[in-house]
């Protein structure tokens, strides 16, 4: 008997782990809320897990099957289930965080200790870490070099889903709701769950937006985004399968459309470049990749955060970032590095606070996507924006979303107000403002006098 552990994989097709097992089979397959990992979740996130796990449960149910779902510490949990079920392997998928490895190690130790084998698996991305490296041996810490080889390496094929015949007759108890869980039910609309769900976001994306994907993917306002990254998550949809279908959409198109799909590819490339990273670094989580000299002079403003947090800044496009993330747990890529600089390079807050802010709020939280992107935008990180390069909040309104149809979304204090008021905002009088929205604040610090700041801050801490 085998028992596979879901976890980052909550799907039962290209499941490189689940297929192995699989291939011995009569496989017990399990997924175990961790409470040191539930420690670090936000409310939308877990529903969206809950939301998948009913659905991975309805397949194997459909196949005789059932998915075993326990709470608890896994070196605990699995040696028991062992036992329970006279398991000889337990196999899993592997996730690259530094919390991720030590449960790993702690849990092969129990296992070794019970007699049980174990194997674990490369799954959520194509290739592991240290297979993609320097010359002399060394992990990446420029993406464009990373990216030179992975985008020539082969990339696997898909895996099958197990037969019904590899799969063990148990009953499992039913799945707990977030507040079971210890989360009130999130104020965000959450997505669709589930692996039904990635592949019909996956064929819509493929369908045409992947072919405007390369202008498109900086405008907020524009439907030219898969949608794909709580799914890539969560691993509701094998990154495999999603390649494929993306090769496909390549194989049919020509000139600007093959290089709009080659840009969506590049995008899977900087997920798999910072897990990487993470996983030869995984105190970026919570220090700066990159060392200065002294020690970045980071602000304490409990006022300035609360602002940014509720999109009361009064700049149009981070206030309108910030209550997307509200409202959706989630924020277009391009505003995210907006919002992001606004906090560390406007604000001159520490980019942990950030981090933190979005590692509740976003359905998608990635630690190593997050801490790379974050670190970015703080230029404290591997390949990161320069310190001297700081984004103009209102240059960035204007151009990647010109009419303020984004803006106007999701602030409606903004709605009757011109586009060109609205890119200007900072500069009209507190009279105009007040005739334009009575509703909407004053910008709370000067763009350009915190730039000089922000550079005189990072000047101190390179020494110079």
């Amino acid at each position: 008997m085998q028992l596979h552990w879901h976890r980052r994989d909550v799907r039962a097709a290209d499941n490189r782990g689940l297929s192995a097992a699989a291939a011995e089979g009569d496989v017990v397959p399990v997924f175990v809320f961790d409470d040191a990992v539930l420690d670090h979740a936000g409310a939308s996130r877990v529903q969206f897990l809950v939301d998948a796990l009913d659905e991975l449960r309805a397949w194997y149910r459909e196949r005789g099957s059932d998915l075993v779902v326990r709470r608890g510490d896994p070196r605990t949990v699995l040696p028991e289930l062992a036992a329970e079920h006279g398991i000889d392997r337990v196999v899993w998928n592997e996730d690259y965080s530094g919390l991720a490895r030590e449960r790993d190690a702690a849990v092969r130790r129990a296992l070794d200790e019970a007699g049980v084998r174990s194997e674990s698996f490369h799954d959520a991305i194509f290739h592991e870490p240290g297979s993609i490296t320097t010359n002399a041996g060394d992990p990446y810490s420029v993406y464009s070099y990373f990216w030179k080889k992975w985008r020539d390496r082969e990339k696997p094929a898909p895996v099958a889903a197990p037969e019904s015949d590899a799969l063990a007759s148990v009953s499992g108890d039913p799945i707990p709701t977030c507040s079971d869980l210890g989360f009130e039910r999130p104020d965000a609309d959450v997505p669709e769950a589930g692996t039904d769900a990635a592949r019909r976001r996956l064929a819509e994306f493929c369908d045409d937006p992947i072919y405007r994907y390369a202008e498109g993917r900086e405008y907020p306002a524009r439907d030219a985004t898969s949608g794909l990254s709580p799914d890539l998550k969560f691993g509701t949809i094998g990154i495999r399968e999603v390649y494929e279908a993306t090769a496909e959409a390549r194989a049919s198109a020509a000139g600007e459309r093959d290089e709009s799909v080659g840009e969506f590819q590049s995008q899977l490339a900087w997920r798999e470049f910072y897990s990487h990273v993470l996983r030869y670094n995984p105190n970026v989580v919570a220090e700066n990749y990159k060392e200065y000299e002294n020690a970045i002079e980071w602000r304490d403003d409990p006022e300035a955060l609360r602002a940014w947090k509720e999109g009361q800044t009064g700049y149009p496009i981070v206030d309108a970032g910030m209550r997307q993330l509200k409202a959706e747990a989630f924020v277009h890529n391009r505003v995210r590095m907006i919002v992001a600089s606004f906090l560390t390079k406007d604000l001159l807050l520490d980019w942990r606070e950030g981090y933190a802010h979005f590692r509740d709020r976003l359905v998608d939280h990635d630690t190593a996507n997050d801490t790379g992107g974050w670190q970015w935008a703080a230029s404290t990180g591997t390949d990161a924006q320069p310190y001297f390069r700081i984004f103009n909040p209102m240059t960035q309104g204007e151009r990647y979303d010109p009419d303020a149809e984004y803006i106007r979304r999701y602030v409606p204090e903004l709605r009757d107000v011109p586009a060109a008021d609205i890119h200007r905002w900072h500069e009209l009088s507190p009279t105009r403002r007040a005739e334009l929205s009575e509703g909407y604040p004053d910008p709370i610090v000067d763009h350009a006098e915190r730039r000089e700041d922000a550079i005189a801050m990072f000047e101190a801490a390179r020494g110079d």
